[in-house]
């Protein structure tokens, strides 16, 4: 029995019963590792990583490995999706010692957490080159009781290094960084199948947003061509799920055909954000499709009956990674009949020898028909069987930031494509926030799970909520939402801002002391907290003319152009951050005696409107949003018809009552 028994994690939970005695992150471990002068052994990873699943089953389960564990070291597991600042502190510090990172996360280090040894996965045994679990632990137990002063020196040094946060530099932004990163993608750019670099290949649609928004502030028609050949070309792939619509998190090879087939929250929410953007600036119903297919699936499969999001889907069933997703020729035909079975065949490419592993993941890389429509009865037929094969492994666990991409996409969508139903589940989606993840004192929380709201929100928590709250505003004009927004910014600057040398902590200030407190702006597969920061404060500047907001956003604008400078690739969120502070500035206020005008409802619906900040004052909502907006409170609500009130790159023009006389 191990020490697991309390925790909820559902990573944790599938550890609980390993002969291993393992720990969860806490003081009662590194007391013992002091007490009983051992080194500790932690393990990271999360629910539905496969290799971490692989590392379990070869060695955590396995008596062998865990008597030599027991014997010799204080063992420990960390989720980290749960504890992102644990897990980014030892990555550092992996890719400090190895030139590299990933999931498991192995690390050996002191009862003061200072690590001496770090890697990934590790088979029980030496194999094929590759160190076994086994050999490695017996070593360094062996330094450990002969070499001591050594591994302590390594711990001091390595540790000394990872705290060590060097000021960024800071530059003032410029579309002269925005060309640069530019033409850092066109380097990059696959122009066969899209996307960036070679395999694996992940869809980051960061990226992508910034380049279409660069497309649009320097008239570059080549910048948005690389978004629409890699949006189509992954929509067309098997990393897109053909039948039960969704993303998986990355393609093993160029043309996006094969997956690590876990679905993340994170990602779909991501993508729908890119693909409503693609529609907005192309208007080509595609795109709107796509963003509807992966909404439909985060609603149908991840989403907890109180209006949370879960966090993911496991990549492996039955023990075999993307079973559930593989087909037959014969399963087609068994399934949807001879006829319609053909039919799908043809076009999503299924045959007798299958294109991958003899088995077949559905795709239209090389047909040319249309695909089915998402209401077409024969993918219901396929994915119901598919649903009674097997149950995917899902992680229910509840997190904050992933949650808030998850409210932003929906909002977003409810906006641009007219459909209540994702606004009203971004609505529910804010409801079960505010019920179980704020407490009394007004701080964020950032896991929920089984009833239990835990761990003390991160920078990422307080980031993205106020960024989703933006969107929220944009999609119902009520300016509950942009109050909320203003309180978590300033909540975000109180406890994580580096007020001497910019930018923001990862952690709060009042936050567990770990041997760094490290600042992380390079955008990964999820957008860094910092640049996350950052796009609150250029919208709340906008929305609210206040001076103050404008300090914060210029501040952050600074730190982020310096991080930007050194890896322009790197920083895609933040690239898109600085385009909406350098594209055209237009500010509307819109005052209405009756609610939003139909021709501002649709140029906002129906135009990729870069650089545009709409407010709307009526007169039920002209206190509330004085509250948000001060220099609103001097914009009269006329008794009929309405007023717009333009402002362009700093100049206003007179008001007027007609649509057809505002130059936008």
């Amino acid at each position: 029995m191990n020490h697991l028994e309390k925790e909820k994690s559902p990573y944790l939970i599938q550890h609980r019963e390993n002969p291993v005695d393992w720990y969860p992150w806490g003081k009662e471990a590194f007391d013992r590792a002091l007490r009983e002068d051992k080194p500790v052994f932690l393990s990271i990873g999360y629910s539905t990583c496969h290799w971490c699943h692989v590392m379990a089953h070869e060695s955590f389960e396995d008596t062998e490995v865990a008597e030599l564990l027991n014997r010799e070291f204080v063992c420990i597991k960390v989720d980290r999706e749960e504890r992102p600042d644990v897990d980014a502190v030892y990555m550092e510090a992996c890719q400090m010692m190895t030139g590299s990172g990933g999931w498991p996360l192995t690390v050996l280090m002191t009862p003061e957490q200072k690590p001496f040894f770090a890697g990934t996965y590790f088979p029980k045994n030496d194999r094929f080159g590759r160190p076994g679990l086994i050999q490695l632990l017996e070593r360094a137990s062996e330094l450990w009781k002969t070499e001591r002063d050594s591994l302590l020196e390594t711990g001091d040094k390595i540790a000394a290094v990872v705290a060590e946060v060097p000021p960024a530099p800071s530059s003032e932004p410029d579309r002269e960084l925005l060309r640069q990163a530019y033409q850092t993608y066109t380097r990059q750019f696959d122009e066969t199948w899209g996307g960036f670099g070679a395999a694996p290949k992940f869809p980051v649609p960061h990226n992508l947003m910034f380049l279409l928004q660069y497309s649009f502030i320097e008239h570059t028609p080549e910048a948005r061509q690389m978004v629409e050949r890699t949006l189509s070309a992954m929509a067309e792939g098997g990393i897109c799920d053909q039948i039960g619509g969704g993303f998986s998190r990355y393609s093993t090879d160029p043309k996006w055909l094969a997956p690590h087939f876990e679905k993340m929250l994170y990602d779909n929410a991501l993508l729908a954000l890119a693909y409503l953007d693609a529609y907005q600036a192309t208007g080509r119903d595609f795109y709107a499709e796509v963003a509807r297919r992966t909404l439909n699936y985060m609603l149908r499969e991840l989403q907890d009956p109180r209006g949370g999001f879960y966090s993911g889907q496991d990549a492996d069933s039955e023990g075999i990674e993307g079973k559930y997703y593989l087909w037959t020729r014969e399963e087609i035909l068994q399934v949807l009949g001879r006829e319609a079975g053909e039919r799908f065949c043809s076009r999503y490419d299924i045959t007798e020898d299958g294109n991958f592993e003899g088995k077949n993941i559905p795709n239209r890389i090389v047909s040319k028909e249309e695909p089915f429509s998402a209401e077409d009865p024969s993918l219901k037929r396929l994915y119901d069987y598919r649903r009674s094969r097997t149950s995917l492994h899902r992680d229910d666990k509840i997190l904050l930031a992933w949650n808030g991409w998850a409210m932003a996409a929906l909002a977003r969508a409810g906006r641009v494509l007219r459909e209540d139903r994702y606004l009203d589940a971004a609505l529910r989606c804010w409801d079960f926030v505010e019920a179980n993840m704020i407490g009394m004192d007004g701080r964020l929380s950032l896991r929920w799970k089984d009833g239990e709201a835990a761990h003390m929100g991160q920078l990422d928590d307080y980031a993205v909520l106020a960024f989703a709250l933006l969107e929220l505003y944009d999609a119902t004009f009520d300016p509950i939402y942009l109050l909320q927004a203003t309180y978590r910014a300033v909540q975000m600057e109180d406890w994580f801002e580096d007020q001497e040398n910019g930018g923001y902590y990862k952690t709060a200030s009042d936050a567990e002391t770990l041997i760094a407190r490290l600042k992380e702006t390079y955008d990964g597969a999820i957008p860094s907290g910092n640049s996350v920061a950052g796009a609150v404060w250029v919208r709340l500047a906008k929305y609210t003319g206040e001076n103050k907001y404008q300090e914060a956003a210029g501040r952050q604008l600074r730190f982020l152009a310096g991080a930007v400078s050194q890896s322009p690739a790197g920083h895609g969120f933040a690239l898109w951050v600085l385009g909406l502070a350098l594209a055209p500035s237009r500010e509307l206020v819109c005052a209405s005696s009756f609610g939003l005008p139909e021709p501002l409802e649709a140029y906002r619906r129906e135009s990729f409107a870069a650089g545009l900040t709409t407010l709307l004052k009526t007169a039920e909502n002209a206190g509330r949003l004085a509250l948000a907006a001060p220099f609103t409170a001097s914009y009269p609500v006329p008794e009929q018809g309405e007023v717009y009130y333009l402002c362009q790159n700093g100049a206003c023009a007179a008001p007027v009552t007609e649509w057809e006389n505002l130059n936008l």
